[in-house]
């Protein structure tokens, strides 16, 4: 059985990854749309179907990025994290953003 302290910390620590993705992730995602719609209108609406693949493969790179970046600042916390010398209560305020 988990004590009421360890559920609360494990259902934060979620949170926090959920928040972690989904600022990453908004930006990137809405391009990711637009390059897909721009994409259809280039290869059906006009015919130019070069421009239309093309702007098709921008997607994947643009994802590609935005993962890169929010895995960098994954690792950036947990570098903060795990420092020799550092209290358990400063690694925590760090993960949260209070610092």
């Amino acid at each position: 059985m988990e004590s009421k302290q360890q559920m609360t910390e494990r259902e934060m620590s979620e949170q926090s990854v959920e928040a972690v993705g989904q600022e990453a992730m908004g930006p990137a995602f809405m391009a990711s749309l637009a390059s897909v719609g721009l994409s259809l209108y280039y290869y059906f609406v006009r015919g130019d179907h070069e421009r239309g693949i093309f702007v098709g493969l921008w997607p994947p790179t643009i994802l590609a990025f935005a993962s890169y970046f929010n895995q960098r600042k994954m690792r950036r916390q947990l570098e903060s994290i795990t420092r020799p010398g550092t209290t358990l209560k400063n690694a925590i305020d760090s993960m949260m953003g209070n610092k």
